[in-house]
This record gives C-alpha cells, sequence and structure tokens, in this order.
C-alpha cells in the first residue's frame, strides 16, 4: 500500500506542475494582443512612410529623365544648325567672288556680238573671244555656276527681274520674251537675276 500511495502522490504532483504551468503561459500570453496590435500599426506607418519616399524619388527621377531628353534635343538642334551654317558656308563662300567676275563675262559676250556687227574681217578676233569666253563659263561651271537665260519661259520672280511688260497676243501673258541681262545661280542661289522684257495680257 505505501508504494501504492507514493505512486499517486506522485501523479497528483505531476498534474499539479502541468497546471501550474498552463496557469503561467496564459498569464504570460495575456498581454501580448495589445503589443501585436501596435507593431502592426508601426508596421503600416513605417510603410505608408517608405512608401512616400519612394513616390517622391520616382517624381524628382521622371523630372530629372525629362531634363536631361529635352538637354540631349537641345544639343542636336544646336549640333544639326551649325552643320547646315558649315554647308552653307562652303556652298556660298563665292557668292561675292562670282558676282564680281559676272562683268567680265558680260563684257567678253558683248565684245563677241560687236565682232558680228562691225564692218570687215574679225573672225580672229571673234574666235579668240569665244574660247575664251567657253574657258571663263567652264570654270564657273566647276564651282556650281550656271547662267540663267530664260527666253521664252514662264516669268519666275525668283530668278528674273522684269524691267518692262509688253502686249503680246502670240504668246501667254507673263512670258518672258527678251533677256536684256543673264542672271547666274550659285549652288541653286541667285546671285543674279535675269533682267527681262515679260509679256502682258491685251
Amino acid at each position: 500500500m505505501t508504494v501504492e500511495n507514493s505512486k499517486v502522490e506522485e501523479k497528483l504532483e505531476t498534474a499539479e506542475e502541468i497546471t501550474i504551468e498552463k496557469a503561467t503561459d496564459e498569464e504570460s500570453t495575456a498581454g501580448q494582443p495589445e503589443q501585436d496590435t501596435s507593431s502592426e500599426e508601426q508596421v503600416v506607418e513605417n510603410t505608408t512612410d517608405w512608401q512616400g519616399k519612394v513616390d517622391a524619388l520616382a517624381n524628382e527621377l521622371a523630372q530629372a529623365k525629362d531634363h536631361m531628353l529635352r538637354a540631349q534635343a537641345e544639343v542636336q538642334n544646336v549640333k544639326r544648325r551649325a552643320q547646315q551654317d558649315v554647308e552653307k558656308a562652303h556652298k556660298f563662300a563665292l557668292d561675292k567672288f562670282v558676282e564680281s567676275l559676272l562683268p567680265v563675262v558680260d563684257s567678253l559676250e558683248k565684245g563677241i556680238e560687236s565682232t558680228e556687227q562691225a564692218e570687215g574681217s574679225h573672225e580672229g578676233i571673234k574666235e579668240g573671244m569665244e574660247l575664251t569666253l567657253k574657258l571663263f563659263l567652264d570654270t564657273l561651271a566647276r564651282f556650281s555656276v550656271k547662267p540663267v537665260d530664260p527666253e521664252g519661259e514662264p516669268f519666275d520672280p525668283h530668278f528674273h527681274q522684269a524691267m518692262s511688260t509688253v502686249p503680246n497676243p502670240d504668246v501667254e501673258p507673263n512670258t518672258v520674251l527678251e533677256v536684256f541681262q543673264k542672271g547666274y545661280t550659285l549652288n541653286e542661289r541667285v546671285v543674279r537675276p535675269a533682267m527681262v522684257v515679260v509679256s502682258k495680257g491685251s
């Protein structure tokens, strides 16, 4: 009987210990819900703060990208304008020089006309002047200088200068009837307009 009583007592002690442990665990966990709630609220607040910072940084990044793209576009525009200016400088650098040479061409043409109207034989002089004129015009052509001789063509105010208008029912109005003086272009740009007589309606 003594052995059985001791066993019973041990079981009772074990049961009491288990009961005490459970009670202790319940007491320790009784206050935890409030702590968990407050920590969750802090997490939400921290997340909101970080999201605001991320949005602000994303906005600043977008603005920086926009400024960069605008700056790149401006640099490209400046570069393109500079290239165009250089090309124009190369193409039209001889503008004034060509203009100063044109009276020499006019003089040679007038000299050839005068030999045709003069009495006597001037074939040698005429031939020499024609060769000189041809050489001169060929040289100008190598530098993209071309004559404008629009007789019989429609009047174009970009390339022609009307000295007078004459009624002529045989041709369409605004037709070039006569060229007083040839014009010239340099790379398709007018150096000197052709001086012309233009027809007008009756």
